[in-house]
Parts: structure tokens; sequence; C-alpha cells
């Protein structure tokens, strides 16, 4: 029998088995007490390493580009498909995906990629993308999820279950009053039983980082739409927000949506950076994004872009590693020294397949009851580490590389994975970091002060000068030092000092092998200690200081298999309300969930400090949609019962990576995080949690920057609890 404390948990681990992960209820700090099998999960350790070469994307094809009276657009029509991927090494079978690609049929169905073609963008060129949902059968038929959908949480709700109240509608939590669940399949009576849905896929596209476009173009949780399909039957097309914003983009670009598809306009008017585009569905975001559907966005020029870096020695314009000759030639058949890579974790079945948990037990053992006879969603898992890892599509790829500089796009695209990349093992290299989510730092930051290691949380990226100049040739390895489990901050435990247990070393502790070979010609590329970046804009000062809460929602659990104790049953945002019953500077959480009406609402223009206070044992890397953020400081803060804050310590100093504009932060546990951004545009947009398994269940909520938009659908009143 398990004596459970406030955090305990199963997860997967690298050899696909389940380890009971038992938290300290004091420190947060987690141990591994037991492991049991897992039937039919692929083994990585069988798998060989450093087999398949990297993938390099390549350049998205655009559809067309056309003038206007305010320059060109360029636009794109393209299209999340399902199809088969050799993700695993060949010999081994390959894995049926989604993944995006150019929309026209013929060479364009055999372009779909997990992740896609990436695409190039121009600062103040606007670009257009048709999205269209295409996950059909080759007779128009839709497809079901290739991963367990559960239907308790407030999710898309395309078939339509009633909520509380008996209103059968979308986007609500459902009301399973008198049923009882059943695995798929098992379903002998609907009139007492439910199971996980099986109906067509709701989809809506993110761009990840984009700012100043409309909401209309934001992909809106709401917004979601199923493929056209010819069999939809009574399942709703489209979601609370889809019409809505359809009317708007009419209005403002003359563009018409058609049945299965979102048109989104982005102005381009951020800075010189990596974006990326991705699912962001309601309550499925976590389930779309693993099946595969992401892609790259590279965002290029402006007042603070790739021209406007010098070269300290000369004052002239400075030469950062590019495609060579070109990126619409990449698929790494031409030398290539800009490298986007996508790192990203999943498990495989015996067969190849993609293995997501398809049962709470996975997690924790708990197994019921469910709801509606208690909180705790019957499917949902909080957390998922898959034990493998991929880069670009491809488990542990190689790469040839030459003794020369090459610029690093690195993209954390795991669901709940922390990655440390770790480059200490490649001898003689040196690596710089020169920018993140919001383009370029202040100043080129020497990674050997941080041991040459890299932390990216869920969906942060990092742009690195990685210099192979003095690298001995043969093959080297980029390894993982982030946990197979939750990050809760601190270090790895290196030479029996640290905080958490590194990776596994024989699979998720890997990444990708780098074959260094000789320079085939002479580097011009400016040295990074020499690069002079350009300038960041200057913030204004804040209209309002916002006090957000970091919240976990627990459930009592008494058993026979289980004396006491708690189990996550959603992770929640909040506020932060003054509690002086504790003393004068004491604050109180109150949580809110994604039906509860907006609370952050900025008048257009304005600039307010967000104080995120985490009250959680884990690290949770937030993103706010629209604009983004100054990093100002981080605080210790004390917890008591996981509800109050009586204490705020002195402020810590800002890592070298979190410097110049970001759009996700991780807020770490027993921490407040302040930040500070200028609202310009007005619209319904939202912030969470980018631990996908979070935002899926009430970690999420909306926000709106000016006043409530003429026929907009109703805030908060509308969803029912």
């Amino acid at each position: 029998m398990h004596q459970f404390s406030r955090r305990s948990f199963l997860t997967c681990t690298a050899l696909g088995t389940v380890a009971l992960v038992v938290s300290d209820p004091v420190t947060g700090a987690r141990r591994v007490v037991a492991q049991e099998e897992v039937a039919g999960l692929l083994d990585p350790t069988t798998l060989p390493a450093f087999v398949t070469p990297l993938l390099v994307p390549p350049t998205m094809p655009r559809t067309r580009r056309r003038g206007t009276r305010g320059g060109p657009v360029d636009h794109y029509d393209v299209s999340v498909r399902q199809f088969s991927q050799q993700m695993l090494p060949e010999g081994h079978p390959a894995t049926t995906v989604w993944g995006y690609g150019p929309a026209e049929g013929g060479v364009g169905r055999r372009l779909h990629h997990a992740p896609s073609m990436t695409i190039e963008a121009e600062h103040g060129v606007p670009v257009r993308i048709r999205w269209i949902n295409d996950l059909v059968d080759d007779h128009g038929r839709y497809l079901p999820h290739l991963l367990p959908v559960d239907p308790t949480l407030h999710w898309a709700n395309p078939d339509l279950r009633p909520g509380p109240g008996g209103e059968a509608r979308t986007d609500v939590r459902p009301d399973f009053s008198g049923l009882t669940y059943v695995p798929p399949g098992g379903v002998s009576d609907p009139d007492t039983q439910y199971t996980t849905y099986q109906g067509p896929v709701p989809a809506v596209v993110h761009l990840h980082g984009a700012m100043g476009m409309g909401d209309e173009s934001d992909g809106y949780p709401e917004a979601w739409f199923l493929p056209a399909a010819w069999d939809l039957g009574e399942h709703a097309p489209h979601g609370t927000w889809y019409e809505f914003f359809a009317r708007k983009s009419l209005k403002r670009y003359g563009e018409e949506w058609q049945p299965g598809e979102q048109v989104a306009h982005y102005p381009n008017d951020n800075r010189d950076s990596t974006l990326w585009f991705h699912d962001h569905t309601l309550g499925i975001t976590r389930l779309n994004v693993y099946a595969g559907p992401a892609g790259f966005y590279l965002l290029r020029g402006g007042p603070q872009g790739e021209d406007q870096v010098r070269d300290a020695r000369t004052g002239r314009r400075a030469v950062l590693p590019a495609n060579a000759p070109a990126s619409s030639q990449g698929r790494g058949q031409v030398p290539t020294y800009e490298l986007p890579l996508a790192i990203q974790d999943r498990t495989f079945t015996t067969d190849g397949q993609l293995f997501y948990p398809d049962t709470r037990a996975f997690f924790d053992g708990y197994e019921g009851p469910y709801v509606p006879e208690s909180p705790i969603a019957p499917v949902w898992n909080p957390e998922f580490f898959g034990n493998t890892l991929i880069v670009n599509g491809r488990t542990w790829p190689f790469h040839e590389v030459e003794q020369r500089r090459y610029r690093l796009r690195l993209l954390n695209g795991c669901g709940s994975r922390f990655l440390i990349l770790d480059l200490d093992g490649i001898p003689g290299v040196r690596a710089h970091q020169i920018g993140n989510d919001g383009g370029f730092l202040p100043a080129p930051h020497d990674l050997a002060q941080d041991d040459l290691r890299i932390l990216l949380a869920p969906a942060e990226r990092a742009d690195v000068i990685l210099d192979l100049t003095d690298v001995p040739v043969g093959e080297h390895v980029i390894t993982n030092l982030g946990p197979d489990e939750p990050y809760g901050g601190g270090e790895p435990i290196v030479d029996g000092v640290g905080d958490f247990d590194p990776a596994d070393p024989a699979t998720t502790g890997r990444v990708m092998a780098l074959r260094v070979v000789a320079s085939r010609d002479r580097d011009r590329t400016t040295p990074a200690e020499h690069l002079v970046l350009p300038g960041l804009p200057e913030e204004k000062a804040p209209a309002r200081v916002r006090k957000l809460a970091l919240l976990e929602h627990m459930h009592d659990i008494h058993d026979h298999e289980v004396e006491e104790g708690e189990a996550p049953a959603a992770a929640l945002l909040g506020v932060m309300d003054a509690y002086p019953q504790l003393g004068d500077d004491a604050l109180k959480a109150r949580p809110l969930t994604w039906a509860d009406p907006v609370t952050e609402n900025p008048d257009v223009g304005d600039t307010e400090e967000w104080e995120i206070y985490n009250l959680t044992a884990d690290a949770h890397p937030v993103h706010v949609h629209e604009t983004p953020f100054q990093v100002l400081e981080r605080r210790e803060i004390t917890v008591e019962e996981a509800e109050y804050v009586t204490d705020v310590g002195g402020p810590l100093p800002v890592p070298p990576g979190d410097r110049g504009r970001k759009d996700t932060v991780i807020s770490y546990p027993g921490t407040v995080t302040r930040i500070r951004m200028t609202f310009t545009n007005a619209g319904q947009f939202v912030w969470h949690c980018h631990v996908l398994e979070h935002e899926d269940n009430e970690m999420m909520r909306p926000y709106r920057v000016g006043p409530v938009q003429p026929d907009q659908p109703a805030d908060g009143s509308h969803h029912q609890h």
C-alpha cells in the first residue's frame, strides 16, 4: 500500500515502464520508488541512435504574392493531413501522424511533414494563411483522433453533449450525471455509460509569438472548426467564436472563410525572431500537437533585425551563419549553416505508432471513481513524458557539420518536458545565445558561464551561435540533463551534487549527434563574441499592476489502495486578493476557470505589470498571447496551505536568456515572477501555462484588450460551469 503525499504520481520512464514518483510535501523533491511494466510499448533502448540523417525543414512555398494599396501580402494555403512518416530508424514501421503542408493536390500531398516546412516571413510584409482542416480519408469521410480524447474536460465538445442545465452546445464541460465511464469499445448501454470521443477532429492554428494581429487571426481556442467532411452528421461544424471571427475577417480583409478552414492575417511587425505554429483547440491541444502538427515561422528584418547586427571590430554589418545557397534548397542536401531544431518527446508502441495514455491510471494508479462520481477525469493525465526524443520528426538523428560556426534555432516542442541541453561533452566547442522567444538579446551571452547548458521550458526558443571551429573531427553528442518528470527548478545531479536526477542517459538524455568534418571553405561569419546586437524598444511606465496565481485543484483520495492523500484534478489560474487577516501584505488566491468572466482587461495602449505567483510544486511556462513582455525579476514567496502568500523576499537576478523580450517565461514554484508589457491591439486573447496537459484542463484564461466588441459571444456568462 502506497502512502500518497501531496504530489505523488506515475510517469512513463525511458524504458517503457511506469515509475511511481513521490514528492516530499515540504520540499517538493521527487524520487522514484517503484516500477512496473507497461505492455505494448517499444523499448527505446532497442532503437539504434544516430543512424538517421537530420531533416532540415525546407521553406514552405507560398501560394501567391498579391499587391495591395498597403504593399505586398504573401498568401499561403496550408492544410493539416494524416499520413505515414518514418520517425523511427529504417527497418522499423512508419508512424501515422498529422502534419501541415501545402494544400495543393499532387505534389503538395507529398510535402506534409511533422514538423512542417518552414515559413520564411519578412518584417512588414504581411502573411495571410488559409489554414485548412483536411483530416479526412480519401473518400471525404472524417478521420477520428489518433489519440484518446477525454470528453469530461471543458473542451470543444463538437458532439454537443449537454452541459449543466441541459443546454446542448459547444465549448462546455459536459454533464455526465448518471453515467459511468467505460474504456473505448466497452459501451453496452449508452443510457448509463460513456467513453472517449470518437468523432471528427476540431482544429485551430495559433502562430506562437505573433504580435499585433487581430484576435480573429490568433487561433482562439473556441474558434476551432471541423473538416469539411460529408459525414459530419449532427456534429457542430465549428466553435463558439468561429462565426464572429469569420465575419470580422471578411470585413477587415475581404477573406471569406469556407467550411473547414480559417484565414489568419499576420502583419509581421514584431521583432526579428523565431516563431512557431501549432494547434490550439480548447481541451485537446495536448493531443493535437502530440499527433504532429507544428512548424517553424522565421521572421526576419526590421529595425531590430539581422541587418542591424554589427561587428564590434569594424562597425560594419555582421555576418551570421545562414543557409547556403538558399533556404528553399534545404532538406539537408546542401550545406546549411542555420539549423531550426524542434525537439520533442514521444513514446511509441511496438508496431511503431504514437502512444499516449488512454487512462488516468497510467498517471497515479487511480482507477476511479471518475467523473461524475469524482472530479477526476478518466483519461486526462496531469503530465506526460515520452521515453524517446525526436528532432525535426526523427528519433536521435545525426547531422554532418563542418569545423565552423552554425546558428541553431532551438525549440522545445514537448508537451510537459523541460529540456536542459548540454553541450559540455563536445570538446573545444564554444556557444553564445544571441536570441530568445522575442528576438535578439541585448548582448550575446557566453554559455560557458552556464556550463554550456541551455534551459528551455515547453514552447521556449533559443537562438544560439555554435562554434565548432576547434572541435575535433568525429561524432559528438548533444545531450539533455532535464528530468524525466516535472521540473521544479534547481540543477541536475552530477557527481552526486544537484537537485534532481537528469534524464536517462541511454534514452531521453540523448538529443542528436554532430558528425564533425573539416571545413570546406573559409568561415566568413562574425565570431559571436564580437556581435553587437540591436537595441530594445523602451517600455512605458505601467498603468497598473495585476497579481495573478498559478494553482492546483487537488482531490482527496480515500480507498483501499490509498489510505489518505490527494491527487491532481486540474491545474488552475487565478488572481491574488489582499488578505489582511494574515498580515498587511498577505494575499489569498482566488481560483478561476476558463468559464469565468475576463478579469484581465487592459485598455489599448496600456502598459501593465503582471505579478505571477506560483503556489504549486512545479515550474510552469507562462505564455501570453499577442504582446511581448519584459521579465523584470523573480522573488521567493512564503506559501501557506497552497492558498496564501504571507511574505515576499528580495529580487533575484534575471538570467541572461530571459533578457530582451519574451512571450513565454518560467514561473518557478514558491516564487513571484514580474513581467511588463504594453497592449497595443484590441481584442480577445488568452494567457496560459504551456505544459499542454495543464492548459487543456483549466490552466488557461481569456483576457481582453479594450471594450467588449459589438456582437461578440458573451463574456464568461455564456459558459456553463
